[in-house]
């Protein structure tokens, strides 16, 4: 690790408290002019860096920059994460994950990005990801459990994703079935799982979990403003990318692990909005209309018909499934 990266992972690991320019100087085993040298190159780079004479250095509060060495310092998972990859642009985190996985990337690699071009949403869609507004993150799991499981990944990521941005801006966050959150009815983040399945170990080979959350103030094009919003718009706070995608991180590992106890079912069910509500949902080519009564074990969402049959639709055959106006 060079001087640069070693001392913003040393500023990060401070979290928020002075260190000297002699006690840098000391643990980079360097001069004290060659840290103050890697401060101005970290903040010709983006990065925000506080500076009083007598105290030493801080990174600000209003760090901007996202990064891999303070993503790890906020990270509290014991498997994911283990190697952080930040890119400043990639046409897709997913994309980028998947041919590493493929390529026999680890398990917890992680990839963010601070946007993308080519941002990838459920049915083939575009996810808007200006720069640097948002978490445009995939995490790439190889997991152990059965194939049944794979299709609880998703609403375990949900949960995951709810529960850090909750922590973080202190506001209410809901799941609209099965993959988006929303704050104030309006959607702050979607999530897209793809795997690549061991049909001989009937499990999966590996799964690339992609997050994207509108973090900071953003001016949607027409088409969106209207039903997506950002975690400030809702907020009023601007939450550190880097401090939240730790906070991902750490949530995903607990729920991955209990996934066969379907340990975030039940956060799934408190948070899911649909649910009590009229709604209609395209299945390939038809329509149905009926009221969302609940989340089954699977995390499929179980609808009640005209007559009272019920229906338990997969995430992977629901298009476009909204509260019946």
């Amino acid at each position: 690790m060079n001087v640069k990266n070693t001392l913003i992972s040393r500023l990060a690991q401070a979290r928020g408290e002075f260190i000297s320019g002699a006690e840098l100087s000391r643990q980079l085993n360097v001069s004290r002019n060659a840290v103050w040298k890697a401060v101005k190159a970290l903040e010709a780079e983006g990065y925000a860096i506080e500076s009083v004479t007598s105290k030493g250095y801080r990174l600000s509060e209003q760090n901007a920059r996202l990064s891999a060495e303070i993503i790890s310092a906020e990270n509290t998972a014991k498997t994911l994460g283990g190697s952080i990859i930040v890119l400043p642009e990639t046409s897709s985190t997913n994309t980028y994950a998947k041919a590493l996985a493929a390529d026999g990337a680890a398990h917890g690699t992680v990839v963010a990005a601070d946007t993308q071009t080519e941002g990838k949403g459920r049915l083939g869609r575009h996810f808007e990801s200006p720069s640097g507004k948002g978490l445009y993150m995939s995490v790439i799991i190889r997991p152990k459990f059965d194939i049944s499981y794979a299709p609880l990944i998703t609403s375990a990521a949900a949960v995951s994703a709810a529960e850090a941005v909750e922590k973080l801006c202190g506001c209410d966050v809901s799941i609209k079935w099965v993959n988006d959150l929303y704050m104030n009815g309006r959607k702050i983040c979607g999530i897209l799982t793809e795997a690549s399945l061991d049909l001989e170990l009937n499990m999966p080979d590996y799964a690339v979990i992609g997050i994207g959350i509108n973090v900071l103030h953003t001016e949607f094009p027409d088409e969106l403003k209207q039903r997506a919003t950002t975690v400030e718009d809702e907020s009023g706070r601007q939450i550190d990318r880097n401090r939240l995608c730790g906070e991902v991180l750490g949530r995903l590992e607990h729920y991955l692990d209990a996934i066969e106890a379907r340990g975030h079912l039940e956060e799934y069910r408190r948070r899911e909005m649909l649910t009590g509500n009229m709604i209609t949902a395209n299945i390939g080519s038809e329509t149905i209309v009926g009221r969302a009564v609940g989340i089954d074990d699977n995390a499929n969402l179980i609808i009640e018909l005209d007559g009272g049959t019920r229906r338990n639709l997969v995430s992977g055959e629901a298009d476009l499934c909204r509260i019946k106006k």
